[in-house]
């Protein structure tokens, strides 16, 4: 009859599901070359951390032997000991974790800021000073490495603590990184909303944006603590071997006319185990956290 439609019958709906569905999984699934691409980018990526477990179980005669051993021995706790006697390598692990929290937590919250004022609020030379802020990110930091230097020894900073949180507490790529992630994020109602009910601008960012920004703020955050504790420009240069970070007490092992490798990997070994520890602890809810944030509801 014309003007009527059929119904298609239920069987087909049914196979034209799988079908759509087996389509889906055969496009998420790859094929033995790229797993065996992963698995040899997995191995090269595994094998530098690998040599250095074996290397710090191992002799410096070990080490240089040809061909060079590729198991771990059983020098570990007296590389370890002699790692600890030639440097501060305790007090570097409180020093380089007291420096690592503290400027991850101020690059975080500043960044969280100044992104929330870049994105959302609307003030005079707002693009002027974004593309400056930008734009720092292309001058190389040596060349600020000597007024910086001057200023702490003016302060009488230097061999202190400060001299190395204070210059890094905000970066140019946290705020940027954080002005993308809310101008994204961060709908403009609900700041309308916030004002229209008399929140200040100061209670807005702590009851809306902080929310929203959580797991932007989580990456930003475990970026910072790592590149912060494997930095050694400018410790080296603004602390030394008596007051050390984790990087600097590392510089100092393993001395003599010919460097023991086997107490510089140890040291290192014992430098890189809290930053696994901390990676480990936080990278899945990270992950986690972004998926979340990524899901439009």
């Amino acid at each position: 009859m014309a003007g009527t439609s059929v119904a298609p019958p239920r069987d087909h709906v049914r196979r034209s599901g799988r079908v759509r569905r087996s389509r889906r999984s055969r496009q998420l699934r790859g094929g033995p070359l790229v797993y065996l691409i992963l698995g040899f980018a997995t191995l090269l990526s595994i094998f530098p951390f690998y040599w250095s477990i074996v290397a710090a179980t191992r002799s410096n005669a070990d080490i240089n032997h040809v061909p060079p051993p590729f198991t771990p021995g059983g020098n570990l706790l007296s590389n370890f000991d002699k790692a600890l006697d030639e440097a501060d390598i305790v007090q570097a692990l409180i020093n380089s974790t007291i420096v690592s929290v503290t400027v991850a937590a101020g690059t975080v919250l500043c960044s969280t800021l100044a992104g929330f004022a870049f994105a959302k609020l609307r003030f005079r030379g707002r693009g002027a000073l974004l593309g400056i802020t930008v734009a720092t990110m292309m001058i190389p930091p040596q060349l600020g490495l000597i007024p910086l230097f001057m200023i702490m020894a003016k302060l009488q900073w230097v061999n202190q603590l400060q001299a190395v949180v204070l210059p890094t507490l905000v970066t140019a790529f946290g705020v940027f990184f954080m002005r993308q992630y809310l101008m994204e994020a961060l709908p403009d109602e609900l700041i309308e909303a916030g004002r229209v009910d008399g929140a200040s601008y100061a209670r807005i960012f702590w009851s809306i944006v902080v929310p929203i920004a959580r797991p932007a703020m989580a990456v930003l955050g475990l970026l910072t603590f790592m590149t912060t504790w494997n930095d050694f420009f400018w410790p080296i240069i603004a602390l030394s071997s008596s007051n050390p970070t984790v990087q600097v007490a590392i510089n100092s092992l393993g001395g003599g006319y010919v460097h023991d490798q086997s107490i510089i990997l140890a040291g290192t070994l014992l430098g890189t185990l809290p930053v696994l520890v901390v990676f480990g602890l936080l990278g899945r809810q990270i992950v986690g956290g972004i998926m979340q944030g990524a899901v439009k509801g």
